[in-house]
């Protein structure tokens, strides 16, 4: 299973600090402060939520 959530983790962490990113970006914080905790808070979310669906797609 940690196997499947990492390569999970590859797919979701993207998406998560990509989208963490537009966030930022679209509330009008362009320096590299914000941006680099948007995409710290968007690894750091796709930890719990790959485990969580690796979880889900190994029991069934």
């Amino acid at each position: 299973m940690l196997r499947l959530a990492m390569v999970l983790f590859s797919l979701i962490a993207t998406s998560l600090m990509g989208s963490a990113v537009v966030v930022v970006l679209s509330m009008g914080y362009d320096t590299m402060t914000p941006i680099l905790a948007a995409v710290a808070v968007g690894f750091i979310a796709a930890l719990p939520v790959s485990w969580g669906v690796a979880r889900a797609i190994y029991t069934n």
